[in-house]
């Protein structure tokens, strides 16, 4: 029955939109009136959450202070405990028995799915349009320091999530704002940071894990197939989102298990591809991007500018800092919180150290973002369009297969952000009306592929990255109980008792 009642949910969804194709200029006047009320919405959230300190929007600021504290005060564990890290995700210390809902690597695997997305092929390709090669440098940065702030957040998860009586779990900051600082004296402080935090992650499940996923994936298919219409698309997208996202977490583990490996596997491959075949040009891409980075071309905001989109595109890229991952790693099946911070940290590394880069280094060997026949596709913001069109300068048919995956990418980051959301909402709620959040959420899927690129792209920042303002503030707080934890589990670790 219950299944029943979603397909009733998605027909619901699906009726007045055919009814609207059947009359295309009611139907592209109502598309219009969406874009134009959507862009307005947008311009409004931007002004009041990117507001400038030396020229640099403070929410970048505090991702980045916030990383770099973070790294000092763990004693750069993201080097420390890189293998360790690994071993955790080989299974090499997993326990059946322990309480949780999925495993190390679906953990990971389903946080990756959130994070491993059009970040990497979109996100990349629209920093390098406006900031130029050395926004690629300044992600890098971010990513390396991120490891971190990941690490604090999934440790915190772990360390106060909640196991409800069916053996669900519920976790994440929502939870270690309100339990852990309740536990410090500041109770009030941690309810009000947990509220705003659950009212920002729903948001942001709308937009960056949602919004910006339909509407950057429509361009790379629609490259390769244009009698595709937006509306059409975000239909098909409605549909298969919300067959997956009933669920739950162990069905999205499952899915996000199988997809994750393998589009990453065929992006990594295919990328490398045209790396290898333009082997002689990248020891000058790469000189491009260093030089970039601190003597920018004459793009937005010279050399702060290009710094700011790099920080800005990795956070939205990564999410380190964001809290978003720390809901699926709270999932995850171990009774050490500190082992499932390990995990988390290798994220950053796969997202933004490996995926981001490599696909930086096609955008600029193949001269996609400053070459004259492009210019339109950087000026509109299209950046699943360019990094489809590097891939076509190499092999015709390649961005059939980028479109493949991007439709991969984006439908896995979408049904790992519908748990997010769904985890939030559950929080305020006390789990009621968990079936409006998804009819919601399914709304937002259409909204965002028929909607403008650019006022989806600001949109999406302005509420994904906003989840750092209280996130980052409590693992402040908390961070001396994390250090804690982590140097009693090292020293557990050098003496062999696991």
């Amino acid at each position: 029955m219950k299944r029943l009642s979603w397909l009733y949910t998605i027909l619901f969804l699906l009726i007045p939109t055919v009814a609207l194709a059947a009359q295309p200029e009611a139907g592209q006047n109502f598309l219009d009136n969406i874009d134009r009320a959507f862009s307005s919405l947008t311009s409004v959230i931007s002004n009041i959450l990117f507001f400038s300190i030396g020229g640099f929007p403070f929410i970048v600021l505090w991702l980045v202070i916030g990383a770099i504290f973070f790294t000092i005060r763990m004693q750069f564990i993201n080097i420390r405990a890189f293998k360790h890290a690994i071993d955790i995700v080989r299974g090499k210390y997993d326990n059946p028995d322990d309480e949780g809902e999925v495993s190390h690597f679906q953990a990971l695997a389903a946080a990756l799915s959130g994070t491993v997305g059009l970040g990497n092929i979109a996100g990349v390709a629209v920093a390098v349009s406006i900031g130029g090669p050395g926004a690629v440098f300044w992600m890098t940065i971010a990513g390396f320091f991120g490891m971190t702030s990941k690490f604090v957040e999934c440790t915190l998860a772990q360390k106060y999530r909640i196991v409800k009586a069916d053996g669900t779990i519920s976790g994440g900051p929502m939870r270690y704002l309100s339990k852990g600082l309740a536990e410090m004296r500041q109770g009030t402080l941690g309810r009000i940071l947990a509220v705003l935090f659950s009212v920002f992650c729903i948001c942001a499940a709308f937009g960056g894990g949602n919004m910006f996923q339909a509407n950057q994936s429509y361009g790379a298919v629609s490259s390769v197939f244009p009698v595709l219409p937006n509306w059409g698309y975000g239909l098909v997208l409605v549909v298969l989102v919300g067959l997956v996202i009933i669920g739950g977490i162990q069905r999205i583990g499952m899915v996000a298990g199988t997809l994750v490996p393998l589009m990453c596997l065929i992006y990594i491959l295919t990328s490398l591809f045209i790396i290898l075949t333009n082997i002689t040009a990248v020891p000058g891409a790469i000189a491009t991007i260093i030089s970039g980075a601190f003597v920018p071309q004459a793009l937005e905001g010279g050399i702060i500018g290009v710094i700011v989109q790099g920080f800005q595109r990795s956070g939205f890229s990564n999410e380190a800092g964001v809290g978003s991952a720390a809901i699926a790693h709270s999932a995850a099946k171990t009774d050490e919180p500190i082992r499932e911070g390990l995990v988390a940290l290798l994220e950053p590394f796969v997202d933004t150290i490996l995926v981001c880069n490599i696909t930086g280094l096609v955008i600029v060997i193949t001269k996609v973002y400053n070459a004259e026949e492009f210019a339109a596709l950087r000026e509109a913001n299209k950046g699943a369009e360019l990094t489809s069109a590097a891939f076509a300068t190499a092999v015709d048919w390649f961005p059939i297969l980028l479109a493949m995956t991007v439709f991969c990418f984006a439908f896995s980051s979408m049904i790992s952000w519908s748990y997010y959301g769904e985890r939030c909402w559950d929080y305020l709620s006390g789990g009621k009306g968990l079936v409006i959040y998804k009819i919601l959420f399914l709304v937002a899927t259409f909204v965002g592929s028929v909607s403008n690129p650019a006022s989806v792209i600001n949109f999406s920042d302005a509420v994904l990255i906003s989840m750092a303002f209280p996130n980052i503030l409590g693992g402040y707080l908390l961070s001396g109980q994390v250090a804690k934890d982590l140097q009693n589990y090292m020293s557990r670790l050098s003496r062999g008792e696991f």
